[in-house]
């Protein structure tokens, strides 16, 4: 679940780092499913995160360090929440996961991605990897 004030944030952040890419993490609420029911998710806030990807490739790829994760975890600690994800933008490219994004995304985590096109948010949409890593699959966003 996401408001539509974060996919607004998301949107903003994209915008303003273009043609760059823009990154955070998700932060909210994790349910386990019951009966074969999926997890339900619910994003309650986003924790910004400086693209530390070098600069000459900042344009197609963004890095999250693993200082960055340990922040993002003692965050989500202390506002009693779970990190559900990540995000990131495509400048000039569709809110589809990448092979880059592929081959460094993890099981699980939701990845918010928005499109950003000339500079204008265009287009975002949520994908988790499946277990084996072999795919993505899109997630359905419910607004809230």
């Amino acid at each position: 679940m996401l408001s539509a004030e974060n996919a607004a944030a998301i949107g903003a952040e994209g915008e303003a780092a273009y043609p760059n890419e823009c990154c955070g993490v998700l932060l909210g609420k994790l349910e386990a499913g019951t009966g074969g029911s999926p997890d339900r998710r619910e994003t309650e806030s986003l924790l910004p995160v400086v693209n530390k990807r070098e600069d000459a490739e900042q344009y197609h790829r963004f890095e999250i360090t693993p200082e960055d994760y340990l922040h993002a975890e003692k965050e989500a600690r202390r506002q009693n929440r779970d990190i559900l994800g990540f995000y990131h933008s495509h400048p000039d490219h569709p809110a589809i996961p990448s092979d880059f994004d592929k081959n460094n995304a993890l099981p699980f985590y939701s990845y918010v991605i928005v499109s950003v096109a000339k500079g204008k948010a265009a287009g975002l949409r949520s994908w988790e990897l499946v277990a084996d890593r072999s795919e993505f699959r899109e997630e359905d966003i419910t607004w809230r």
